[in-house]
Formats: C-alpha cells, structure tokens, sequence
C-alpha cells in the first residue's frame, strides 16, 4: 500500500514529485559529464573541468545549456540534415549530437570559465559516453509510470 497519490499515478514518480525527478535527473547529467570529462582526459582530449566551485557551476550550466539546446536546436538541425542521416543509415545523427556538445560547451564556457570543450574528437567522444552514462544512471531511476510502459 502506498499513498494516495501514487496509488492514482499523479503527482510522484518513484516516490518523489515531478520537480525533484527533474532535479535528480539534472544532477545525474551533471555526474554523468564530470566522469566522462574525466576519461576524456585520460585520453588528452581537449576538454576540461574547472577544479572546485567554478567546475561545479560550469558542468551544471552546461548540462542546463544542453538540454535546452537538445530541445530546441536538435529538432531543427536533426530536420535539415535528413538526407544526410538517410545516406548514411543514421550515422549522423552521431555528428549532431557532437555539434549539439559542442555548442552547448561554447555557450557554457562563455558564462562560466568552469568548462570547456574544443575540436572535434572532444565534444563526439564526450556525447557518446556521456548519452551512454546518462542512460544507465538514468534506468536506475526510471519512474513508475515509465516501468509500467515497460
């Protein structure tokens, strides 16, 4: 037995409330960054973190800036790039997402020196592993109407 809002499915999604999930999510993106910033060091690529308070701002407004350029952006260049993504069987759409990165890493940078991304091999490399991390931090924390879809 569960309360009553959980028991009508308004309301709370596993156990807290839509704003909190959506917070949760934010700070899961935000993890998800800081370990992929860290293995693409390791891999000297160019892009880094701010050590300290200047990191943290920077990895959250550009989990922020990325989002909404996800949901504004994407459609459109995703629209324009079609033929594109029909020649080669989707594959580009691994290329928006890096340009996505990358311009979600540009505008980051130019508010807050906390983070930075530069190049090619940088923002695809960061997109790949980071939509790969999100994605099973994110399953650990799926909602309940998401686990009935399921």
């Amino acid at each position: 037995m569960g309360d009553g809002w959980s028991q009508a499915g308004v309301g709370t999604i596993s156990g807290y409330n839509q704003g909190m999930q959506l917070l949760l999510r934010w700070l899961v993106s935000a993890v998800a960054l800081y370990i992929t910033v860290l293995l693409g060091q390791a891999l000297h690529l160019r892009f880094w973190v701010a050590a300290g308070l200047p990191g943290v701002e920077g990895v959250l407004l550009f989990v922020l800036i990325l989002a909404v350029a996800n949901a504004v952006l994407r459609p459109l260049v995703r629209l324009l790039t079609l033929p594109l993504s029909c020649l080669t069987f989707g594959l580009f759409a691994f290329v928006v997402n890096a340009l996505m990165f990358w311009i979600a890493g540009q505008v980051a940078d130019g508010f807050t020196h906390g983070f930075h991304v530069a190049g090619f091999e940088a923002p695809l490399f960061g997109s790949v592993v980071m939509g790969l991390l999100s994605g099973l931090i994110n399953k650990m924390v799926v909602t309940d109407r998401e686990k009935k879809k399921l």
